[in-house]
């Protein structure tokens, strides 16, 4: 008999894998909207999630000649590209262990570095929690890129909007009901994630730093759905 390959989608299986569920997908948005949110308000301002706002902003303050306002900027730009390298390791390492899956992991990798997060001050420098929050989204958004078998971003809506509207065309124009169906969902998520950075950004105001155990709250539904409904 001939082994079904591992990679095989989810439409194929005739299944949705538990990380590519639309449930599970909301709640990471809500997380990822919450931490940049937080990030900003609470850390330096600082975007945590989407690294093209630290990419524009490292520019704008070197050209102004304040070297030390995009040092912040940098520091989460290195963060989240050492959370995509370690995402890969992890994958390779975790892939043939039985007692866990790598996505498992992950999650739990993320609920205990926001731990322990809420317990950092707020007069610490910003650069410790965003360098703590930007590997935290990275790994994040490496980790879980599908909801149904579509691609989608968890931590940033560019993509997300821009695959809206093209499913929204290819409705419009072609009368193709898959595509509405794929709109619906990736507006779903933006809405899900603008959820995450107002709730993300009442906290944050009302409670200070330790607001950020509400993703842990949500991390931990992740996790025990994952748990729950094995693949």
């Amino acid at each position: 008999m001939k082994e079904k390959p591992e990679n095989m989608s989810s439409e194929k299986t005739g299944r949705i894998k538990t990380h590519e569920l639309f449930l599970t997908g909301g709640l990471l948005a809500i997380v990822g909207g919450f931490l940049d949110a937080y990030t900003y308000i609470l850390r330096g301002g600082v975007f945590a999630n989407a690294q093209t706002g630290n990419v524009v902003l490292l520019a704008i303050n070197i050209a102004k000649g304040a070297f030390y306002q995009a040092g912040f900027h940098i520091i989460p730009i290195l963060a989240f590209a050492l959370g995509v390298y370690i995402t890969e390791i992890i994958k390779t390492k975790f892939t043939k262990v039985a007692f866990i899956k790598w996505e498992n992991f992950v999650i739990l990798i993320e609920i205990v570095l926001l731990f322990t997060v809420g317990f950092i001050p707020k007069d610490v420098p910003p650069g410790i929690v965003n360098v703590t929050v930007s590997f935290i989204c990275s790994i994040q958004v490496n980790s879980f890129r599908k909801i149904t078998g579509l691609p989608y971003a968890s931590t940033m809506c560019t993509g997300n909007i821009r695959n809206c509207f093209e499913n929204l065309y290819k409705y419009t124009h072609q009368k193709n009901i898959q595509a509405l169906l794929s709109c619906i969902k990736y507006i779903g998520i933006i809405l899900l994630f603008i959820l995450g950075a107002f709730i993300g950004a009442l906290l944050s105001k009302n409670i200070g730093c330790h607001c950020i155990w509400f993703c842990d709250i949500i991390l931990i539904t992740v996790f025990l759905i994952f748990v729950i409904r094995q693949d």
